[in-house]
């Protein structure tokens, strides 16, 4: 699945009226002269660069996750290395500009409209005079008619894995010459600009066969820069290679090479020089920087000793040099090795100062999300005082500051800063307020210190449930008061119980802190305390650190929380995508078509015919009926202000109804090469491939985020 809003606005809510199940919506943004989707928190960073700076040739190494098991996009195992190919291989009628907002892609396109609206919407395609497929043949009518029929959902011997907008069109026919396509819809469809991008040619659309099993290993046809020269899932290895039928400005690499290589692994092979390009954790992130620094590798802060203190290593000579001769044999060898992985440290960050980072934020964003479908989070007073007592703005500063990011929470579930459809809703559920929170729960039947039946312990759902105990490494940064009525203990760190704040050193019958956390909540027999089921693999450590913020501000609520860690393979499909968890943290992409696209990820849940519940990508389980009525009047709209506006009305219920709570935007860190060009954090913008390059002798790049020149925000 990184972004950011303005800040929230606080809008007090009344007990009574939530009693009542009245909700009172605050005015849309946007209904004024000013435009609310302001402008994106950060801009591109990817070293600019005119294409008369940049040397004709060389081969662009980049890391990916992994080589995909499908080069077609429309198929459910398609990954993020799948569009990537795709950008740079198929022809897309439009791409994503710097604001995430889609604009018409000319080396495909001359033209695209509405040309009727009644009896039926009509868009008129004029294509580029030039656009031709890899085999010499014209891109037109018949691949996109081809197109439209494999991904109508009316076949259903094609295995698509979505048919949003598809299922829309009545017919595709030619218009009055061979470049123009004619579009006619069964039914109003404002989001027409996400269809045929990518686009395929019709030997893969064409029929069932080809469709399933034609685009999944290779792609034979192409039409971009680039073409697909080798797929090899052995090496981990993706090879594209420049297309001589490419009509537009020609690529200035010979190559790129899309190389699988684990996040962790990937500092390593920076420095070994094996990679050019490649996103990158927080930690590679810092030693890039500090490389770049004079006399880097020689910094106490980092390295195999930086945890080293000078009476260790006092402390490490004295027993090598002493009496002992198995010790001292033992430390001999053992301060040999550390020599030794120095050494290795301070090569690789020699090689690593001929890198730099560039930054960004993702078209994406972090959330929390909350299970409405069973436990105390049913009650949407209970999902409201959760909310309520979240402070994002310190949530996004503890993930986005230290990068020198903005740290914004985010105030859209539908769109981000600087997209069409963006405005900060938040306050129609209001910012953090512990009073407010309290009072909630207070309605909704938690009693502070209310009896509590001794409830058997059940381990997370999945064979590899591990409950942590409040005191692994995930809480590290934790820090504050004993829970109201605790004494710290004698000598050693109390143990802290699930969701309370350790204790400190000091002796027994010392009383505990004045600024207390909240005594525990409860109803029923049974303590108020919510299971978060969080990933455990290397990768995510920074949602670990927001979960065990998140778990001290629900403490100071009366709110406890049972932290079950998982492994990443189990996480979404085992808990998430199944239900067994109350509060998680994962991220959604941004779309420039949340009508279309996040539709189902907000849709109410329905019950299947055989009586399962069918939730679509809605994981929270939580939705309404006035969300879905919405955001269909919001797709159906042809007046592009008209459906914004709707899309925000929609915004303003899903916040209200408190099943996920925006966060802040994902970081974007990527490590390049210092002559590398048009390449890096590219944020919202879609890459534009064939300007990508190294530098020639002695060049120096442009100034601004992009050589297109898109406006810095």
């Amino acid at each position: 699945m990184s972004q950011h809003g303005v800040g929230p606005r606080a809008v007090t809510r009344s007990v009574a009226f939530l009693t009542a199940g009245v909700l009172a919506v605050p005015a849309i943004a946007g209904c004024g002269s000013e435009d609310p989707s302001g402008k994106p928190l950060a801009g591109q960073d990817i070293q600019p660069a005119p294409r008369d700076r940049i040397a004709d040739g060389g081969t662009l190494r980049w890391a990916v996750d992994s080589v995909p098991d499908t080069l077609n996009t429309f198929q459910s195992d398609a990954d993020a290395t799948t569009t990537r190919v795709a950008q740079a291989v198929l022809p897309s009628m439009f791409r994503m500009d710097a604001s995430g907002r889609p604009e018409r892609n000319p080396d495909y396109l001359e033209s695209a409209e509405v040309v009727d609206t009644e009896p039926k919407q009509v868009v008129l395609y004029k294509l580029n005079q030039q656009a031709v497929w890899s085999d010499g043949r014209e891109i037109g009518a018949a691949d996109f008619a081809a197109q439209w029929r494999a991904l109508s959902g009316k076949d259903t011997a094609y295995w698509t894995a979505r048919n949003a907008g598809y299922d829309r069109i009545q017919k595709i026919e030619r218009g009055d010459s061979a470049l123009e396509v004619r579009v006619t819809f069964s039914r109003p469809y404002a989001d027409w600009r996400s269809l045929f991008s990518p686009l395929y040619p019709k030997d893969v659309m064409g029929t069932p066969d080809s469709f399933n099993d034609g685009a999944r290993k290779k792609l034979k046809v192409t039409a971009g820069p680039f073409t697909v020269k080798k797929a090899d899932r052995e090496d981990g290895e993706i090879t594209l290679a420049r297309n001589p039928r490419w009509w537009g400005e020609p690529a200035r690499l010979s190559e790129i090479v899309l190389r699988t290589v684990p996040r962790d692994k990937r500092a390593a092979e920076l420095a070994a020089g094996t990679l050019d390009l490649a996103e990158i954790d927080p930690a590679a992130a810092r030693r890039i920087t500090v490389a770049a620094r004079p006399h880097s590798s020689s910094s106490p802060l980092m390295g195999p000793d930086a945890e080293r203190s000078a009476a260790d290593s006092l402390r490490s000579w004295a027993v090598a040099n002493g009496s002992d001769e198995d010790a001292a044999d033992e430390e001999t060898v053992a301060r040999k090795k550390l020599r030794k992985a120095a050494a290795k440290y301070a090569r690789q960050q020699r090689a690593l100062s001929d890198f730099e980072v560039r930054k960004s934020l993702e078209p994406a964003y972090t959330q929390l999300a909350l299970n409405g479908a069973e436990g105390p989070l049913t009650d949407e007073r209970v999902r409201r005082a959760v909310a309520r007592a979240l402070d994002r703005k310190e949530l996004a500063q503890a993930v986005l500051k230290p990068l020198g990011l903005p740290a914004v929470p985010v105030g859209s579930h539908l769109a981000l800063s600087g997209q069409a459809h963006y405005a900060d809703n938040s306050g129609a559920l209001g910012g953090q307020d512990t009073k407010e929170a309290q009072a909630l729960l207070a309605d909704a039947g938690w009693v502070r210190g209310g009896p509590v039946k001794e409830q058997k312990k059940e381990k997370a759902a999945g064979p590899e449930g591990e409950e942590a105990d409040g005191t692994g490494e995930d809480n590290k940064a934790q820090h504050g008061p004993d829970p109201a009525g605790h004494l710290a203990q004698d000598g050693k760190q109390y143990k802290q119980h699930q969701g309370d704040a350790p204790g400190a050193y000091a002796p027994r019958g010392t009383a505990a802190p004045a600024n207390q956390v909240a005594a525990r909540l409860a109803k029923n027999g049974k303590a108020l305390t919510l299971r978060f089921v969080l990933p455990s693999g290397p990768g995510s450590q920074t949602l670990r650190t927001v979960a065990g913020r998140i778990s001290r501000m629900l403490e100071h609520v009366g709110i406890g929380t049972e932290i079950s860690k998982v492994s990443d393979e189990s996480y979404f499909k085992d808990h998430i995508a199944s239900g067994q968890y109350d509060l998680a943290l994962y991220s959604w992409p941004a779309t420039a078509y949340p009508a279309t696209d996040a539709r189902p990820v907000f849709a109410k849940p329905v019950p299947a015919a055989d009586g399962s519940l069918n939730v679509e990508q809605n994981y929270t389980r939580v939705g309404t009926d006035q969300v879905d009525q919405l955001f269909d009047e919001a797709v159906a709209t042809l007046d592009e202000g008209e459906s914004r506006s709707l899309i925000r009305k929609a915004d303003s219920r899903i916040w209200a109804a408190a099943g996920s709570i925006p966060l802040f935007q994902r970081p974007q860190l990527i490590a390049a090469r210092k002559n590398l060009v048009n390449a890096g954090a590219f944020g919202f913008g879609t890459p534009v491939y064939e300007d990508m390059g190294f530098l020639k002798k002695g060049a120096k790049p442009a100034s601004g985020p992009s050589a297109k020149g898109s406006p810095a925000p």
